[in-house]
């Protein structure tokens, strides 16, 4: 089980960004499930559609659809979200990474994130093991 951040699901889709081919491997080499915050929705489609276009982000609605990409909406993750917002108040960790690390420290803890810079410094309580190849 991965949960996918927003920096890897776009490495994923995104076949010019230089993680891509790290993304793709881990999916393919991993049955899954691939868990999707939604949180992260709006960042990510954002993203997808100003840079890649309407039909890429189909794509994503039609994994979504067919379940191959899971929307996990971390109702009973607020309290730490804010537990975590405030802890790494000094990284600014926002709302979204923080609903990322939630979500994955209750789905076994693997992300698919290519943001060193806050989930690597995260992954130091080890409660979360970002992949590919980060390390605290």
């Amino acid at each position: 089980m991965i949960t996918l951040d927003t920096s890897g699901l776009y490495a994923l889709v995104n076949r010019a960004d230089p993680g891509h081919q790290q993304a793709k491997d881990l999916v393919l080499g991993d049955p899954g499930p691939y868990l999707l915050p939604a949180a992260a929705m709006g960042e990510l489609a954002y993203l997808i559609e100003s840079r890649l276009g309407a039909s890429v982000m189909d794509g994503v609605v039609s994994d979504l659809q067919s379940g191959g990409l899971t929307i996990d909406c971390g109702d009973t993750d607020l309290a730490r979200i804010r537990e975590l917002t405030s802890r790494y108040a000094d990284l600014e960790l926002g709302f979204v990474d923080a609903a990322v690390i939630a979500c994955a420290e209750r789905n076994g803890g693997a992300v698919l994130t290519f943001d060193q810079r806050d989930f690597s410094v995260v992954a130091g309580e080890g409660t979360i093991a970002p992949v590919p190849g980060l390390s605290a």
